[in-house]
């Protein structure tokens, strides 16, 4: 299941999809970005409850990241849950992306 909330910090909107992020919610992740994108100048993406990601949930923040750009716009990605950090190592897309990211020791 995916949801999408929008909320303000700091003066910016925040797009938060809470949820899996995979083949079976990447067309209804593909419309929430386009709608935000619509909806919002300047919004940053926090992927902090994203708690599955799989090639097709990667293929969508590729899609809104290169639909803002084609608005003239950055898609700023904060606060990377370890479900797409995951998957950002092992693909080797941290610096495609090229946010920043923060690594927290796990806790065991």
């Amino acid at each position: 299941m995916l949801t999408f909330e929008s909320t303000q910090r700091k003066g910016k909107v925040l797009i938060q999809p809470r949820g899996e992020l995979t083949i079976f919610t990447a067309a209804q992740a593909k419309r929430e970005f386009a709608d935000a994108l619509e909806a919002h100048a300047d919004p940053e993406v926090d992927l902090s409850a994203v708690e599955e990601m799989d090639t097709a949930g990667v293929q969508v923040l590729l899609w809104a990241r290169r639909e803002a750009a084609h608005r003239g716009r950055a898609l700023p990605f904060v606060d990377h849950s370890p479900a797409v950090m995951e998957v950002f190592d092992l693909l080797n897309l941290v610096g495609i992306f090229g946010d920043p990211i923060f690594i927290t020791p796990s806790q065991s």
